[in-house]
């Protein structure tokens, strides 16, 4: 019996008192034959299908032509990212980017190193990314407060947003299922078809919060070019 609804998270898997949970990160990739990678199928076809579409989208953003092969960071970071949250609604496999831990060492890496870098190689560009072109001059100083503040807090959001719906969507599931030993049968199957639509609903926001902590962490990155 779980001690409260968010020990479903606690991580819990070891072997001699090791922690194994955290090698979820990459467990995704023993679900891929070898032949993937060398051999082309339906499954490679698709992927590869997928990430051109994102280097498009990608290199339209980040000025590919000066930073060539910087979409390659992001098209990594979508597909770590989605790995990790797919693998996270399989039963008993540690959700790792339901943590904090996690999703903020991912967010806050990124943005330190993009700060670094507009402020040693951009630091005109980037103070006057500070003051929106056209502001009246007695409302420089609260705009200079306000840009230094959202700037700030870019990192928290990114890691809280995806934390935030990876939990939401585990929690309903857990608390829907735990209401079945209650029920009678016609409602249990009832309850079932609810699960799998909630898990099918889980399945897109996975792919959905991937694409957006992506799109948002290219969008910083091309403010300090």
């Amino acid at each position: 019996m779980m001690n409260n609804l968010f020990s479903i998270f606690d991580p819990s898997t070891n072997i001699f008192n090791l922690s194994l949970n955290w090698m979820s990160t990459i467990i995704g990739l023993f679900f891929l034959p070898f032949s993937f990678w060398f051999i082309p199928n339906r499954h490679f076809i698709f992927w590869k299908f997928i990430t051109f579409k994102l280097h498009n989208e990608f290199k339209i953003l980040l000025n590919f032509n000066k930073n060539k092969g910087s979409t390659f960071i992001f098209i990594s970071l979508f597909s770590y990212i989605l790995f990790n949250n797919f693998m996270g609604l399989f039963p008993y496999i540690f959700t790792s980017t339901s943590h904090l831990s996690m999703s903020l060492s991912l967010s806050l890496s990124l943005w330190l190193s993009f700060m670094l870098f507009g402020w040693i190689n951009n630091y005109q560009h980037m103070f006057i990314h500070m003051i929106p072109q056209g502001t009246p001059s007695i409302l420089m100083p609260f705009m200079v407060l306000i840009e230094t503040i959202s700037n700030i807090i870019r990192p928290g959001t990114l890691a809280i947003r995806l934390t935030a719906n990876m939990i939401a969507g585990h929690l309903l599931l857990t608390l829907l299922s735990n209401t079945g030993n209650i029920m009678s049968s016609y409602f249990l199957i009832f309850l079932i078809i609810i699960q799998i639509i909630l898990l099918m609903l889980e399945s897109a926001v996975a792919i959905i919060q991937s694409y957006v902590i992506t799109i948002l962490s290219t969008l910083y990155s091309s403010e300090t070019n």
